[in-house]
């Protein structure tokens, strides 16, 4: 059985996920220490259209499949209103993460400014 969640991600990350083979995310970075995956399409899409294009130009939704057993060990934080759910996976456990997410990761939405 799998749960299906989703991450925005800016044009960087997006290009690293592409090299994977839509396979895997990318290693955080060293002022990463959470990687952030969100619980709903909704709430992704407001990260990626508000703080994905005004830091960089564009923002992307990511929707992906992970194994429900195995995502049973990070409890769902709610970081605002109702639809502001996500998960905290510590940055070191991310490689493993990775190992959990079953088929390709596909893009669903993408985002830009005006001038792109």
């Amino acid at each position: 059985m799998t749960t299906t969640i989703y991450r925005p991600v800016g044009p960087k990350e997006l290009e690293l996920i592409e090299q994977s083979g839509w396979k895997m995310f990318p290693p955080r970075l060293p002022d990463q220490p959470i990687f952030y995956p969100v619980m709903n399409e909704e709430y992704a899409m407001q990260i990626a259209r508000d703080w994905n294009v005004a830091a960089s130009g564009s923002g992307f939704v990511t929707k992906f499949e992970v194994d429900t057993a195995y995502l049973s060990q990070f409890i769902i934080q709610n970081v605002g209103g109702l639809i502001h759910n996500e998960l905290w996976v510590p940055a070191e456990e991310l490689e493993e993460f990775n190992k959990h997410i079953v088929g390709h990761i596909e893009v669903t939405k993408s985002f830009y400014s005006e001038g792109n």
